[in-house]
């Protein structure tokens, strides 16, 4: 990719996270930008590494492990692995990530806990929607489910997913993660010491705005970096 109109690219991202930031009367630090590389080659996910962004976003295993050996040198990057992941490859991916963004099964959870060599941070995916095509524990089933988790040591519940239909309106969007947020806070009044439960992983590039607006500490932006 063209330097020119990635560093472009990154400034309009980041004009738009101050303002809604501004909007919420929030700071800009108290959002992280994860950075999804799943389209693009290993040079260009370097390109954005070089203009500081140190968060990271893969979804399969395979282009994961490739672009860490590709940017090993750099042990500031902080690698993330959403979507999807099947229990027959936790093994190869688990110990390579520091943030794991769709947990959502006790059998997913079982795996982890085996295999992990190390405290995982996990987001808890919630279906808040109630599509049919998304993954994620339904809002009423939460608290016992992330309950179920209490004696997996490897898994630390640092907060919540979601992910919102592509064609809502801003009122939708809106609702889906303001409910994503009250979920969060209820957890956290739990005080579980293996669930913390402070951050809230939601927005992407079409809706990342409304959902800093609705208290996102993670957006995970993919297309917007990458547009030509």
């Amino acid at each position: 990719m063209i330097l020119k109109k990635l560093e472009q690219n990154v400034e309009s991202i980041q004009q738009d996270v101050e303002q809604a930031c501004q909007i919420s009367q929030r700071s800009v630090d108290s959002v992280t930008i994860i950075c999804v590389t799943k389209s693009v080659d290993k040079e260009t996910t370097k390109q954005v590494v070089n203009l500081g962004f140190e968060h990271l976003a893969e979804n399969r295993m395979e282009k994961l492990l490739e672009k860490q050996e590709y940017l090993s040198d750099n042990k500031q990057i902080k690698w993330h692995f959403i979507g999807n992941l099947q229990r027959r490859k936790v093994k190869s991916v688990i110990n390579n990530i520091d943030y794991f963004h769709a947990l959502d099964k006790i059998s997913l959870a079982e795996e982890i806990q085996k295999r992990a060599i190390k405290q995982i941070k996990c987001f808890v995916q919630v279906n808040v929607s109630g599509e049919i095509t998304k993954q994620g524990i339904s809002p009423e089933n939460l608290i016992d489910f992330i309950k179920d988790l209490k004696d997996f040591d490897r898994i630390e519940v640092v907060g919540l997913m979601t992910m919102a239909p592509i064609d809502s309106n801003l009122n939708e969007l809106s609702q889906y993660f303001d409910q994503l947020k009250l979920l969060q806070n209820k957890v956290a009044t739990e005080k579980l010491d293996y669930a913390p439960c402070t951050e809230l992983s939601m927005g992407m590039s079409q809706d990342f705005i409304p959902a800093i607006e609705s208290g996102a500490t993670f957006v995970r932006i993919g297309s917007r970096f990458f547009e030509s």
